[in-house]
């Protein structure tokens, strides 16, 4: 009778984890059939991606309860910006055809105009980047676009299946909007579950490119980081982006510590006129799958790009740091060492021929 009392709560957490798991928003992981299609990836070994280099989840040192307790013991400072974060607001549904723009919606969330095609990467509108409501919330302020004041898109382009980048409740909005995906190996069994049509799904592995209209090339490059989410990591594979149009060449490139990987794409692909690199959520504890601030001015120029935009910060909380320190630092690495970047409003429309430097410096009113 008391071994009951002991098994029956631990069969009836099983059970509500399992449920909790088994909803849609944790998407779908690949089948037998879709695994043997994964298996001739270079990157898939025993049943999961892997990075190019040896990549530990945590630093050297570092256990998975020294993490924990700092988040939930140790206060940091400013983890929030004071006040509502201010913004812009471009009109997307009747943008001229002839402008090459860019607007950011936060994190790494946003939209790219260029020689007329219209594309939105990894995009987050629920006002949360995790399975449960209450937690991971956007900042105040950050929320001043939805799925409504998104235009038809050419291409929607997904980095990997983090919740991050991979938003459920977004995802479902855009689908009438989307004409063509493009996403990594094993992304794609998530939207097929969400209802897409296979047929506009593009999974592709590293150095694989897709031309799916003339003068329009999407090649997927190598990043440094995982996948995953559930209780299962790395059935699909994280990517990286670089799109050759008629007149442009540019590194989208989604989340990745540093690594050579930068250099070997700069070598293979560029120079770029502009690349849009990560800057922030990183921390000493896990410094070989998020860069720090230093290291995104290097891979800036590892990549041989004329400009930079950094991108994965104001929008969640995700890392140790202070919520505006990743631009701080990274501003201050780029500046010493004469780098050309845009660090614009969230919603301000930036000019992607404009190879000087812009800093709005909205950060700084929020201190």
């Amino acid at each position: 009778m008391i071994g009951f009392y002991i098994i029956a709560p631990i069969i009836a957490f099983t059970i509500t984890i399992r449920i909790f798991l088994s909803q849609p928003k944790f998407g779908k992981r690949p089948n037998k059939e879709a695994i043997k299609r994964l298996e001739k990836s270079p990157q898939f070994k025993n049943g999961s991606f892997t990075n190019s280099n040896h990549t530990p989840d945590l630093t050297e040192g570092v256990s998975y309860y020294k993490v924990l307790k700092e988040f939930l013991l140790e206060k940091k400072p400013r983890k929030t910006p004071k006040d509502s974060l201010p913004s812009k607001q471009t009109d997307l549904l009747h943008l001229s055809p002839e402008k090459d723009v860019y607007v950011w919606f936060g994190h790494s969330s946003y939209f790219i105009q260029i020689d007329g095609k219209k594309i939105l990467i990894d995009p987050v509108f629920s006002g949360n980047a995790s399975p449960v409501k209450f937690t991971t919330k956007s900042f105040k302020g950050a929320d001043v676009y939805a799925v409504a004041d998104i235009p038809e898109l050419d291409y929607l382009f997904i980095s990997h299946d983090h919740w991050d980048h991979l938003d459920y409740e977004t995802i479902l909005q855009l689908k009438s909007k989307v004409k063509q995906v493009i996403c990594g190996l094993g992304v794609g069994e998530h939207l097929k579950h969400w209802g897409y049509d296979p047929s506009i799904i593009h999974e592709l592995d590293w150095f694989d490119t897709i031309s799916v209209t003339e003068g329009f090339k999407v090649t997927a490059t190598p990043a440094r980081h995982f996948s995953g989410r559930g209780l299962k990591r790395n059935t699909a594979l994280w990517v990286s982006f670089v799109v050759e149009t008629t007149n442009h060449k540019l590194y989208l490139g989604g989340d990745s510590g540093y690594d050579t990987h930068f250099k070997s794409i700069g070598e293979k692909y560029g120079p770029f006129d502009l690349a849009i690199l990560e800057c922030g959520q990183y921390d000493k504890s896990w410094k070989y799958i998020h860069m720090m601030p230093e290291e995104t001015v290097q891979a800036g120029f590892d990549l041989q790009a004329t400009k930079i935009i950094p991108v994965h910060w104001s929008k969640f909380s995700l890392g140790n740091h202070p919520w505006d320190e990743p631009i701080i630092r990274y501003i201050s690495e780029a500046e010493r060492l004469n780098q050309a970047f845009a660090a614009p409003f969230i919603g301000e429309a930036i000019d992607i021929n404009d190879k000087t430097t812009y800093k709005s410096s909205f950060w700084e009113t929020l201190k």
